[in-house]
């Protein structure tokens, strides 16, 4: 045999190891993509899961609020902190579509609660009951109208 044989044959040995490489990377970078793919729906999934979670408990307060079985001040409190929980596609102005809510909440959401209320004499917490009641009478009309909006979920969610 000729040394051009032997080049030819060592040339078309690299060639082929080369080939074997580049295609062995094309289908680790295919692998990858379909990882990738998956992750991606499958965070899309938990999202959606997560929101409908959300929506059930948003559908509960709405519903238990219009019957009077919960005051307007906890709905309020509640509703505004499970709606910046919910994954929009868009993110809303939620202040803007529930003026009533997130304006009773921006009124009372500095009252303290659970054992911060505990440490306050009895005047004081009659008087933040009497100022939360107040805010609540001025807001109710509007939160009434915003309960029935929240109830028709008509929002941009991730779907």
């Amino acid at each position: 045999m000729s040394l051009n044989m032997f080049l030819l044959m060592g040339a078309a040995l690299i060639i082929a190891g080369l080939a074997f490489y580049a295609g062995r990377l094309l289908w680790m970078l295919k692998a990858q993509g379909e990882a990738q793919q998956r992750i991606k729906e499958q965070k899309h999934q938990r999202a959606i899961e997560k929101n409908e979670k959300i929506w059930l408990s948003i559908d509960t307060i709405c519903r238990a609020t219009q019957q009077g079985q919960c005051c307007s001040s906890e709905a309020a409190i509640r509703l505004c902190v499970l709606l910046d929980h919910l994954d929009f596609s868009e993110r809303p102005d939620l202040a803007s579509q529930f003026p009533g809510i997130h304006g009773l909440y921006q009124a009372i959401k500095h009252h303290p609660t659970h054992s911060a209320r505990k440490s306050y004499s009895k005047k004081e917490i009659r008087q933040l009951d009497q100022e939360r009641e107040q805010f609540e009478q001025q807001f109710e009309s509007q939160i009434q109208l915003d309960l029935s909006q929240l109830l028709k979920k008509q929002l941009p969610l991730i779907a």
